[in-house]
C-alpha cells in the first residue's frame, strides 16, 4: 500500500461533533480510485493513525471527503481533527482500502446507520442512485442536532427514515426496519456496537452472507462475532522473510510480540475493526477474532489481523 501526501482543502461542521474533511493532492493530480464503502488511513501530525470512511462519489478523482465524529473517549485522533486540523494543512494518507465492499448485483439494498456510521453508507447511496438501484435507509441518532448530512439525505424523501432516540423514546426498532425484506436484499450496517448487534440478532430472515457490517469499535468483551473461538493459548509464529521464530504467550497479541522484537507493522485500532494490520499468512491455521472478515470467507483466507487474531495450529508462518 503506497502513501499519499494530501492537503486539507475544506473543513466544515456537519452536525454536533461531526466534521466534514476534504482532502486533495497539493499539485492537483488525480487521486487513486476507490469503491463505495472504502476508507483511508490518515497519519495525523500528532502521531495518531486513524481510519476514516470515504463518503463522496466513487467516480470523483479530485478529492477524498471524510466525515469525522468526535469521540468522547478520543485517544488523540478525532479530538485532534476537530481541534487542530484546518484548511491548508498537509497530511499523509494511505491509498484507499475496502473492508465493507458493496455487492453490485443485489435486487434491493437496506442501509442501517447510527451516528457517524452514515459516512460509508453515503457513498453506497450515491452508487445506488447512479445505478438506478432500489434502496432504503434507516439512520439513527441521539437527537436532531447530531443528524449529519441532513439536507442531502432529506432530499431522498421516503427512501430515508430518520430516527432520533429522544423523540421516539428509545433506540431504533431494528426488527421493524428488517421485517418483510425480500430474499434478494442485502443489508449494510455501520454504527455503534449495540445497533450492529441488534441487526445481527434480527437477521431479517436473510442468509448470513446477506448481512454486512463495518465496526468502528469492538463490541463489549465476550460478544465477539465468531461463534467458535477456542480458549487462548500460546503459540509460535515463524517469520518467512526474516527467518525469526517468536513465541506469542496468551497475555500478548501477535502485534505486541512483533513490536517488542523491533518489527514495524502498521496498525490503527488494535481492536480488529480497521484492517490496517492485515498480514499475509504463508502457513498454519489462523484463529480469526476480528470484526471485518465474514464468517463465510474465513476458512479460505490467507491473511489475518495480527492485532487481535491468534492461531488454531501450534505455529503460524507470516509473510514478514
Amino acid at each position: 500500500m503506497s502513501e499519499l501526501q494530501l492537503r486539507v482543502v475544506g473543513v466544515r461542521a456537519e452536525a454536533r461533533d461531526v466534521m466534514r474533511l476534504e482532502l486533495a493532492d497539493p499539485e492537483g493530480r488525480p487521486l487513486p480510485a476507490f469503491e463505495p464503502g472504502a476508507h483511508v488511513v490518515l497519519k495525523l501530525p500528532n502521531g495518531a493513525v486513524r481510519s476514516y470512511s470515504l463518503l463522496n462519489d466513487w467516480r470523483e478523482r479530485d478529492r477524498y471527503v471524510l466525515g469525522v465524529g468526535r469521540s468522547e473517549t478520543s485517544r488523540g485522533g478525532s479530538a485532534y481533527v476537530h481541534a487542530e486540523l484546518r484548511s491548508g494543512a498537509e497530511i499523509r494518507c494511505d491509498t484507499p482500502a475496502n473492508n465493507f465492499r458493496l455487492q453490485d448485483d443485489a435486487g434491493h439494498y437496506v442501509f442501517i446507520a447510527g451516528g457517524i456510521g452514515i459516512t460509508p453508507i453515503l457513498s453506497m447511496i450515491r452508487w445506488c442512485e447512479a445505478m438506478g438501484r432500489s434502496w432504503q435507509l434507516a439512520y439513527a441518532v441521539r437527537n436532531r442536532a447530531r443528524i449529519a448530512f441532513y439536507e442531502e439525505l432529506a432530499a431522498y424523501d421516503d427512501k430515508v427514515r430518520f430516527h432520533c432516540d429522544d423523540e421516539h423514546g428509545g433506540p431504533l426498532p431494528v426488527a421493524q426496519c428488517m421485517a418483510g425484506l425480500p430474499p434478494h436484499a442485502q443489508v449494510y450496517c455501520c454504527g455503534p456496537a449495540p445497533l450492529m448487534q441488534a441487526v445481527q440478532a434480527c437477521g431479517g430472515g436473510l442468509p448470513a452472507k446477506a448481512l454486512h457490517f463495518e465496526w468502528f469499535s469492538a463490541p463489549a468483551q465476550g460478544q465477539a462475532p465468531a461463534a467458535d473461538v477456542p480458549a487462548s493459548a500460546g503459540f509460535w509464529i515463524d517469520l518467512a522473510r526474516s527467518g525469526q521464530s517468536l513465541f506469542v504467550p496468551d497475555t500478548q497479541s501477535i502485534l505486541d510480540v512483533l513490536e517488542h522484537h523491533g518489527h514495524e507493522v502498521p496498525f490503527s485500532c488494535r481492536e480488529g475493526v480497521c484492517g490496517t494490520c492485515e498480514t499475509a499468512v504463508c502457513g498454519g491455521e489462523p484463529d480469526h477474532r476480528d470484526y471485518i472478515y465474514p464468517e463465510s470467507q474465513r476458512t479460505a483466507l490467507r491473511s489475518m489481523l495480527v492485532c487481535v487474531s491468534r492461531a488454531r495450529s501450534e505455529r503460524l508462518v507470516l509473510d514478514l
